[in-house]
Parts: structure tokens; C-alpha cells; sequence
């Protein structure tokens, strides 16, 4: 069994994704890249006490950088969009 808080790196705060918070309910949060929608879930729900409807994953490549003359590459991430059930909510700024 893994630590529930290696699973959820940190929450994202984009425009998007105040947008899904506001109108749908969802949440965007970085996760582990080798998490799968079941730990994500649990991670969750026992980490902020909601109940969790349904798990998104995202797999996002990085991108090729120049830095001077060399070539580099920005690492991969994995985000997850979390539904959550109707009443619940979570705001990672004001607390849970």
C-alpha cells in the first residue's frame, strides 16, 4: 500500500479549472504519474473526508525547451479531473 500523499503531488489553479469548480463541481489536482483512478480516489476521500463521484485522468507530455545551445525536455505530468458527489465541496484555499 502506497502513502496517500505521495499519490497527490498538489492542486492546479487555472481559469479552466475555476470554471469546472464553480459550475460542475470538479476539481484538478497533479498526481503520481503511475496512479490509477482507484488510488486517486481513495487518496481523496480519506485525505479531505469528500465523497468522490468520478476520476479523469490526463496524461500531459513535456514539451522540447532550448536552454543557450542545448536541448532539453520539461518532465511529464499527470493531472486528474475529480467529480465530486452533489453537497459535497472542497476549497483547497479557504480549508477543507
Amino acid at each position: 500500500m502506497r502513502n496517500l500523499y505521495t499519490i497527490i503531488k498538489k492542486p492546479l489553479f487555472t481559469e479552466k479549472g475555476g470554471f469546472l469548480k464553480e459550475s460542475q463541481n470538479k476539481i484538478l489536482v497533479e498526481v503520481s504519474s503511475d496512479a490509477n483512478k482507484l488510488e486517486i480516489k481513495k487518496a481523496i476521500e480519506e485525505i479531505f473526508k469528500v465523497k468522490v463521484d468520478k476520476v479523469t485522468t490526463i496524461n500531459v507530455q513535456g514539451k522540447w525547451k532550448k536552454y543557450g545551445r542545448f536541448l532539453g525536455k520539461r518532465p511529464d505530468k499527470k493531472k486528474a479531473v475529480i467529480t465530486l458527489k452533489k453537497g459535497e465541496k472542497l476549497d483547497f484555499i479557504e480549508g477543507v
